[in-house]
């Protein structure tokens, strides 16, 4: 009977599993026909950007892409926390985080009718969608689909925020988890409509490396030793592997455009996270605290290079 059960669940769960496979490449297509075109509405009330006073140019634009989590236009609990630390610590910067990364139709999948039911009786469906979607923006066959419809997404959220294309202002994608999959994705397109410094940052980022970042000025990657979950990225994805020395990744490490930034010992997800307000260093601040410190720092410092080369870095 045991067998039996185990069985059924693994079936199941196989067939969920082809069910999510096929919708997740369903909205891309969908996208890439024309049938529908992206939105960027949003709740009453919602602005398009916190931070920096919109009357006036920001040091930056912060465009937050949040892990798998991400479901609604709000940011998740833990992706909520970074933004609104960010934003307390960081007045000159004005921050975006409503863009649908797990979406080319920007479509929060929590606003979607089918999955308010399944939010309520099979909450980890959910989770298992934007899986699929990861999968989907990096599989070849769909990620010049996926990028450009993400890239086009961020970059009209850019616009209606007030950035002018061709300012010379940076525009920083900082990405958790998955997220940094599209991150790297859009560049080439943000790059094409906005002709916009890029910066990129990722945590703990899960990504396949193939995607090209060379209109990218850097990628500051922060990670842990505990981070698991980042490591079997670094397994699974070929263009990962030193091997593949022409994948995108590969390239810009070699022209030296990738920093690695340590923060043992957060793990991926869990009480001791990259962003978790509780756990404490040696120092006394929180792993929360430290990553903020750590970002901002990271854009900070650019910032200070490129004002004494008096323009953009290469």
């Amino acid at each position: 009977m045991i067998g039996l059960a185990l069985l059924l669940l693994l079936g199941g769960l196989g067939l969920v599993l082809i069910a999510e496979a096929l919708l997740a490449r369903y909205e891309v297509l969908v996208y890439a026909a024309g049938w529908r075109t992206p939105t960027i509405a949003r709740p009453e009330g919602m602005s398009y950007a916190r931070g920096a006073d919109p009357d006036r140019p920001p040091d930056a634009y912060l465009v937050y892409l949040d892990g798998i989590g991400k479901r609604r236009f709000h940011d998740t609990r833990d992706g909520g926390r970074l933004v609104k630390s960010l934003i307390n610590r960081a007045p000159e910067l004005r921050v975006l985080g409503q863009v649908q990364p797990y979406s080319p139709l920007a479509v929060p999948l929590a606003d979607r009718p089918v999955w308010t039911w399944v939010r309520r009786h099979i909450g980890l469906l959910l989770f298992l969608h934007n899986v699929m979607q990861i999968f989907v923006a990096a599989d070849r066959r769909y990620r010049p689909l996926y990028n450009r419809a993400v890239g086009a997404q961020i970059a009209t959220e850019l616009q209606v925020a007030g950035y002018q294309p061709d300012s010379g202002i940076p525009v920083v994608l900082l990405s958790y988890s998955g997220g940094a999959q599209v991150a790297s994705g859009a560049v080439n397109e943000l790059w094409s409509q906005l002709r916009t410094p890029l910066w990129l940052i990722t945590l703990g980022g899960f990504h396949n490396g193939a995607n090209d970042i060379t209109h990218a000025q850097h990628l500051y990657r922060l990670t842990s030793a505990g981070d698991w979950i980042e490591r079997v990225g670094t397994w699974i994805f070929p263009q990962r592997w030193r091997l593949f020395r022409w994948s995108g990744w590969n390239r810009a490490d070699r022209e030296g455009k990738i920093t690695v930034h340590r923060l043992d010992p957060a793990t991926h997800i869990g009480p001791r996270s990259y962003i978790a307000p509780e756990a404490r260093l040696p120092d006394g601040r929180s792993h929360l605290d430290r990553t903020t410190d750590t970002v901002l720092a990271l854009i900070r410092d650019r910032l200070s290079l490129t004002a004494e080369t008096d323009g953009p870095l290469p």
